[in-house]
């Protein structure tokens, strides 16, 4: 549900937000954006999301002159007003120009969509989700672009998320990052690879408190038949166990207990995450 919107630098009703249609964003898909939750009314790893913004910005040659304080307080404004937990849904757009001589979009527009924030049910976090694996990746993983529409090409019923598996390596979902626990290690591709997931990050700090073993590798698909447990990070679901990819089982296809004592120990500390 759209509450709310900052856009040509004010806030509007959902239904009076408007984008040209000379937008580049439009016309050939050229733009980058964040997701950022919050709890307790408060964003999650809102400066993580926001650096990440700017570093996509760069990748993708968006100019970024964005002062990363007013866009905070931009952003908590917007909450304060949305009233609630909030999704947070900000966008960079290509704008309607590419100067050839820079070798960039010279004229980005942003605009910030507030939302009522959905996270998985209960039903997904006591018994976990399903996988469905494709045999591709994202072209660009280390940049979060607009272009997501692999992302929806599920066939398999049941099934929550793609799973992205080039080559017999696993990377990442379609909108989170991947955790295998394989011989009590948690294993998860490396950044090179995949997204720089802000839960991510902070998962795999807690995991080096917890002086859990971390391997940053891409897991194969032929270690799944001998994994114990594995889960998915994401801003808006937290850490969601996996019981399923595609018709192999993982462990007994049961919530394991070092996803749920993560999932714990991340709820515990969440507040140093809140801004």
């Amino acid at each position: 549900m759209l509450l709310l919107c900052y856009i040509d630098g004010r806030f509007v009703k959902a239904d009076e937000a408007k984008l040209p249609v000379t937008d580049l964003i439009i016309q050939r898909g050229i733009g980058v954006f964040e997701v950022i939750a919050t709890y307790d009314n408060r964003p999650l790893l809102l400066t993580p999301h926001l650096e990440r913004l700017k570093a996509s910005a760069a990748s993708a040659k968006i100019k970024f002159d964005l002062d990363l304080n007013n866009l905070k307080n931009i952003i908590k404004d917007g909450i304060a007003q949305a009233g609630g937990e909030i999704r947070v849904k900000v966008y960079l757009t290509g704008g309607d120009e590419f100067d050839e001589i820079k070798g960039e979009f010279i004229n980005p527009r942003i605009f910030i969509l507030f939302e009522r924030l959905e996270v998985p049910s209960l039903e997904q976090y006591e018994h976990g989700v399903v996988l469905e694996p494709v045999a591709f990746g994202r072209k660009d993983p280390t940049v979060k672009s607009v272009d997501y529409r692999s992302s929806y090409m599920l066939t398999q019923p049941d099934a929550y998320e793609v799973l992205y598996c080039p080559d017999g390596e696993i990377t990442e979902t379609g909108h989170s990052t991947f955790f295998l626990i394989l011989n009590n290690k948690l294993v998860t591709a490396p950044l090179t690879r995949v997204l720089k997931g802000t839960t991510r990050q902070a998962v795999l700090a807690i995991a080096e408190q917890e002086h859990i073993i971390i391997e940053e590798r891409c897991p194969l698909w032929s270690e799944l038949a001998y994994a114990s447990e594995a889960f998915v990070t994401g801003s808006s679901k937290k850490i969601v166990p996996v019981v399923k990819i595609g018709n192999i089982t993982i462990g007994d296809g049961k919530p394991g207990a070092l996803t749920r004592r993560l999932y714990d120990l991340y709820l515990k500390h969440i507040e140093q995450w809140l801004e």
